[in-house]
């Protein structure tokens, strides 16, 4: 199955996390509701000489996975395995820049779409696994003077297709991300334009909706990806673009998409494919299922192993179910050869 990439926003750091290490023995104490069948990777939380591990996952991830990996993700792997967990959030775009240019040296990429990665081959890495992916969805204040409309858009009480009506209204303060540098960007433009194709609505829907050119940066309906949620729920904006994930970690109130639209189903990329948006480089983004591709950049560290491995776990797979990110089985596209032992054990266990 092919997947399309995209781009993402801005580089914003994130607070770091640091914390210090604990056994395995605990590792997944807090799943069993999820129904987990094992703790995590499997391998000590030792040296073979009994001294405890030490070193740091050093992380640079996508914005939208900022809560989940700072919150969650994070914290449970240092006391599953013992390591120390940093995060470092952005664009993935932006981030793989940073990473290119010497300015950050992570040793864990996690992107949504696999251009980002690929601009870092062969000099930072030769591979990467999909595992997961995540709609787009329309998340909105519930204080907001248009909740009572939105909320009739969300339970359906309302049909879907007089929701982009809703969107031109002069005064509705909609928020969305760069498509020039953010994947979600694109995802929203292009879900607006299969939304127009579908739905039979006017021509210049979209153009209406986003205030302006499509791939326009200037646009005041533009957030850093890190910024845009705490902005709807500060209420400065009436609605945003949102993955499910997000809006599901951050419990927000969001109007959910038909599949038909909202790039949450592998099974329709090529239908996906028919929505692009041209980008202010001259370069097209082609719609496609929205997937989390994961690497390691750089020398291998066992620190590094271990948190791909933890992540692609029974333990770390049902961390993201229950985030609101749909499953995939977990893929290496690229140089299979190249991935660590401890992450192929754990893919092929």
């Amino acid at each position: 199955m092919t997947f399309i990439d995209r781009r993402h926003s801005p580089l914003t750091p994130l607070t770091r996390t640091f914390r210090t290490g604990v056994t395995l023995a605990i590792a997944c104490a807090g799943l069993a509701a999820a129904g987990c069948g094992s703790s995590g990777p499997s391998g000590p939380a030792s040296g073979s000489s009994g001294s405890a591990v030490s070193g740091t996952a050093s992380v640079a991830y996508a914005g939208s996975l900022q809560d989940l990996d700072e919150k969650t993700i994070g914290p449970d792997f240092t006391k599953a395995t013992g390591y120390q967990y940093s995060g470092r959030g952005g664009g993935s775009v932006a981030v793989a820049q940073e990473i290119a240019a010497g300015e950050i040296t992570p040793n864990v990429f996690e992107s949504i779409g696999a251009k980002p990665i690929k601009m870092l081959e062969p000099r930072f890495t030769s591979w990467y696994i999909q595992f997961a992916a995540s709609p787009i969805v329309l998340a909105y204040n519930p204080q907001s003077k248009y909740a009572r409309q939105l909320k009739a858009y969300a339970d359906g009480s309302k049909p879907i297709s007089d929701l982009f009506t809703l969107l031109e209204t002069p005064g509705f303060r909609l928020g969305r991300t760069d498509p020039n540098l953010d994947p979600q960007g694109a995802a929203f433009i292009e879900m607006l334009e299969l939304a127009q194709k579908h739905y039979h609505l006017p021509a210049g829907t979209v153009e209406k909706i986003l205030g302006g050119p499509p791939s326009s940066a200037s646009s005041p309906e533009i957030f850093d990806e890190t910024a845009l949620e705490p902005r709807l729920q500060a209420g400065q904006l009436d609605a945003a673009s949102a993955f499910k994930s997000q809006a599901v970690q951050l419990h927000l109130s969001y109007i959910p998409l038909p599949d038909t639209i909202d790039f949450g189903n592998p099974a329709m990329a090529a239908q996906y494919a028919t929505a692009s948006v041209k980008l202010a480089n001259g370069t097209v983004a082609t719609g496609g299922p929205l997937v989390v591709d994961i690497t390691m950049i750089g020398k291998p560290t066992k620190a590094a192993e271990a948190f791909i491995a933890y992540l692609l776990s029974k333990t770390g797979l049902a961390l993201h179910k229950a985030a609101g990110y749909t499953l995939l089985t977990p893929t290496i596209v690229g140089k299979a050869s190249a991935v660590p032992a401890a992450v192929r054990r754990e893919l092929s266990g």
